[in-house]
């Protein structure tokens, strides 16, 4: 008897040393990861496999490097290329690591005030919707589809502004509904428009060009600049969202039959 609870509370102690010892991954993300449903896919897997958990804080792509910067976070799982490569450059992070990419898509109203439906490429779409002055909501978060619709702007060599054009700082979710609610257009990932399809009556207007594809990537934490985050357990997890399984999971995860992200580590879609 005396053996048994021993052994019990050794085993206890392991437990408890293996929680006191940090198996805790602090994660920040953009929004589409968890509003897609696709984080509660993947995480618990890992999880289980290294007896940890991870804490995740889903924001905007620009925030979530913020919180890197500040070494608040162990690993940032984003999209938008040019700040992840800055991110990187300027010291805060390391392993960059593609993961997997979708696209953008311009949604809005069935009726399609402005046209978009016909335009030749996306900077053509907007300008359609610029002159029809038609409502526009944008994300207005520094988020990376913030980025990306931005970068659309200045191609259509436009300054968006105006009573048409209305920022949010919400996240896709909060956006793609009040795109809905007053039957404005707006730039979505195309992963949170499909989960959020069955909620809201918006078309996509305009998909399918090169210039809205969205890949997404993951970086640790540099513990050269930050040596309090546990890269160790940062670096299992990018092995693990690149990696056989992490790939899998993200290919065969489905909404409705439909595919809403694709593997960065194999076929091109």
């Amino acid at each position: 008897m005396i053996r048994t609870l021993s052994a019990f509370a050794a085993t206890i102690l392991i437990l408890s040393s293996a929680v006191q010892s940090g198996e805790r991954l602090r994660m920040s993300t953009t929004t589409s990861t968890e509003s897609s449903g696709l984080l509660a896919a993947l995480l618990p897997p890992f999880e289980r496999a290294n007896g940890c958990t991870v804490n995740v804080i889903a924001v905007g792509t620009g925030k979530a490097l913020k919180l890197g910067e500040a070494g608040d976070v162990d690993v940032v799982f984003v999209h938008a290329r040019e700040l992840e490569d800055r991110f990187v450059a300027q010291g805060h992070g390391i392993d960059r690591k593609d993961v997997m990419y979708n696209d953008f898509v311009l949604l809005g109203p069935r009726a399609d005030p402005a046209k978009v439906s016909g335009a030749v490429g996306p900077a053509d779409a907007l300008r359609r919707i610029a002159a029809s002055k038609a409502l526009f909501i944008s994300r207005g978060d520094e988020s990376g589809t913030h980025r990306k619709e931005q970068e659309l702007w200045r191609a259509a060599g436009i300054v968006p502004k105006g009573s048409w054009y209305r920022e949010a700082g919400q996240g896709m979710g909060e956006v793609l509904e009040m795109a809905f609610q007053k039957r404005g257009y707006t730039l979505s990932d195309r992963g949170t428009y499909v989960a959020f399809r069955t909620r809201i009556d918006l078309a996509i207007l305009f998909q399918g060009d090169a210039q809205l594809r969205n890949p997404y990537g993951v970086i640790a934490v540099s513990p050269a600049r930050h040596p309090h985050v546990r890269y160790g357990l940062a670096r299992k997890f990018t092995d693990f969202l690149t990696g056989p399984e992490g790939q899998r999971i993200i290919a065969e995860y489905r909404i409705a039959g439909e595919p809403l992200f694709f593997p960065a580590m194999g076929a091109e879609r």
